[in-house]
């Protein structure tokens, strides 16, 4: 897959006080025999090609997805002509003569300089071909200054710092139409590339939404089935329905919540399996205390369950293999309890702790160093520590 540069427009952005004022500091148009003899070929080649195959989600896990499909916002009834984003992008697209290009490639610049938390740097508008197809790409680039950046010079200075460098491993891309494969493409689609936090090209694109987040989806569908389950479970109008609808309201809105203890496992394994249906890849993530767990929403009810033991939960998680990384510690020479053993251990600690409240879990209460040291005696199988 290659791309032949029809024409490329170059701008220098710099800000100019503290407040992010920029201004166009250099600006340039090239034309395709310009690009083919310039730097900028070598320092952009293969980009095109891997802003093209870069793989992007429809709906993506997480908002932070560095890579997404925005689409544009039209009105029920109104062309595509009518968004504002979409009839900027096809002017440059049918831009050919110097003076259209430079003229709307101006309009798009003017466009992103007041999105608030732009940076200064180089931003470049491209309109390309791909080989052996008829279909026109826009390409928007942008590049940051790098901070702190030097090239080595002699033994005398060592190095020389340079200003206003720029590095193609930390481009930020849009690409339109999206290409959904070589030949196919799909005009409603822009793809947008950013690894910042700050969504520059979503603040300068006013009239591009963006489809839901897997995340979202699966949380807007838990909340569904949980209506659901109280329209099914409790009389309409009652009292007890509209306290499940009020904690089911809190529970959406709320960042972080705790285990609710509502369903029943075999109404949660149902939920799950509509779940998992269609979104086979969902994580399930949850602390229990201050342990983190992480696994897939399909692995609850075989290979993670949750249980209850004298008013505290235990986590059971089960595997063919346990693995360990980056430093040892003794947990990885156990000869590991069978589970009823573990049971035991669990209820009885529990247990010892009620009537017990110095109890420290280990089967004794809690006692001086030198008490236990005195009271022990060392035999022939304790380790040598």
């Amino acid at each position: 897959m290659n791309f032949s540069i029809d024409w490329l427009s170059f701008f220098v952005l710099e800000q100019i006080d503290d407040e992010g004022t920029k201004q166009v500091r250099m600006s340039k148009i090239l034309s395709h025999n310009e690009y083919e003899q310039s730097e900028l070929k070598t320092f952009l080649d293969g980009e095109f090609t891997k802003i093209a195959k870069r793989k992007v989600e429809k709906n993506p896990l997480h908002d932070a997805a560095a890579t997404k499909l925005g689409q544009f916002i039209l009105e029920p009834g109104h062309p595509l002509d009518s968004n504002p984003n979409y009839g900027l992008f096809k002017r440059l697209l049918h831009s050919t003569a110097k003076e259209d290009i430079k003229s709307h490639s101006l309009d798009l610049l003017q466009s992103y300089v007041k999105t608030p938390q732009v940076r200064g740097g180089v931003l470049i508008i491209v309109k390309a071909k791909l080989d052996k197809l008829d279909d026109s790409f826009l390409f928007l680039l942008k590049c940051d200054f790098e901070q702190k950046t030097a090239v080595i010079t002699d033994e005398n200075s060592l190095i020389s710092n340079v200003e206003m460098a720029i590095n193609a491993k930390n481009i930020k891309s849009i690409m339109y139409p999206f290409m959904e494969e070589e030949g196919m493409v799909d005009i409603y689609h822009v793809k947008i590339h950013q690894f910042s936090h700050a969504r520059y090209f979503e603040e300068f694109l006013k009239f591009i939404e963006y489809p839901r987040t897997i995340t979202e989806i699966v949380s807007q569908e838990v909340i569904s089935l949980a209506k659901q389950h109280i329209e099914y479970t409790f009389p309409e109008d009652s009292p007890q329905r509209q306290q499940e609808e009020e904690e089911i309201e809190l529970i959406a809105a709320s960042p972080k919540r705790e285990l609710a203890e509502k369903w029943e496992h075999e109404t949660v394994m149902e939920a799950m399996h509509i779940i998992t249906e269609h979104q086979p890849e969902i994580e399930l993530k949850f602390k229990l205390d201050h342990l983190q767990v992480r696994a897939m929403l399909s692995d609850y009810g075989t290979q993670m369950n949750i249980a209850k033991v004298n008013g505290r939960y235990v986590v059971v998680l089960e595997g063919d293999a346990l693995q360990f990384e980056k430093g040892f510690s003794p947990v990885e020479f156990l000869k590991p309890k069978s589970l009823h053993e573990l049971v035991d251990d669990i209820e009885r600690r529990a247990k010892e702790a009620t009537i017990h409240p110095g109890y420290q879990g280990n089967g004794a209460e809690e006692t001086s160093s030198m008490e236990v040291a005195s009271a022990l005696a060392p035999s022939d199988d304790t380790p040598p520590w």
